[in-house]
């Protein structure tokens, strides 16, 4: 029996994946970098820990690299983040596992002070057990870091009676891990065949569908088949 969930945060929840691509896009502009938009969008939801290497080299990131990150973080809070809107079916998903006794957590690579701010756009805020972000992992997704410390603050749960639900391929990496199986969503934009190959065991168009099939996913059944 899945006794937890753990949610993935920026794609899965609210439809944010475009803006935060186009705050780092603007970063490394300022910073004398051209990146092209879908290069630096197949890279969220890595922290900036990973997300910078793809484009920067090591002897930059580490002479400029804070300083990087910290203009993105700026730049995203001022103009991207009051574009950031709840993904449809979130608050219906969840007060579903709650009627049904699980434990909900959240597991985001974004920042605390972030995450507070996304947990109101989604409505989610009083349906929670706990929550993990950067701040609590010494690296980012796809390192497991995150969802080990999820799993621990639900009072140290064993993997196998937690279930991760995610839209990126960090996401099922991270999760698998940990001992985590991986529900996927569409809903951020990665491709159905990088969600399976990364190890999602089913994968749905956004949460609202994965509610629309409850009674077949992962959510309610103990092992075995998986669906997508």
């Amino acid at each position: 029996m899945v006794r937890a969930v753990i949610f993935d945060v920026d794609g899965t929840l609210v439809d944010s994946v475009d803006l935060h691509a186009k705050a780092w896009q603007e970063a490394f502009q300022h910073f004398g970098k051209q990146v092209a938009f879908e290069a630096v969008r197949s890279q969220i939801g890595k922290g900036g820990d990973h997300l910078m290497p793809e484009f920067l080299p090591r002897e930059q990131i580490e002479r400029q690299g804070k300083e990087i990150e910290q203009y993105r973080t700026n730049l995203f809070k001022r103009q991207y983040m009051p574009l950031v809107k709840p993904l449809p079916g979130v608050r219906q998903l969840f007060q579903r596992l709650r009627d049904d006794g699980r434990q909900i957590a959240l597991a985001s690579s974004a920042k605390g002070d972030e995450l507070e701010t996304y947990k109101r756009i989604a409505n989610i805020s009083d349906l929670l057990d706990t929550e993990t972000s950067s701040d609590d992992a010494q690296q980012s997704k796809p390192d497991p870091d995150i969802f080990q410390a999820a799993l621990h603050r639900l009072h140290d749960a064993p993997p196998a009676d937690a279930v991760a639900i995610g839209d990126s391929p960090y996401d099922a990496e991270a999760a698998g891990k940990t001992g985590l199986r991986t529900i996927g969503v569409l809903s951020g934009g990665f491709p159905e065949d990088r969600l399976r190959r990364a190890g999602c065991a089913e994968i749905y168009r956004d949460v609202a569908h994965l509610l629309q099939h409850y009674n077949e996913s992962l959510l309610r059944i103990t092992s075995g088949a998986s669906h997508g």
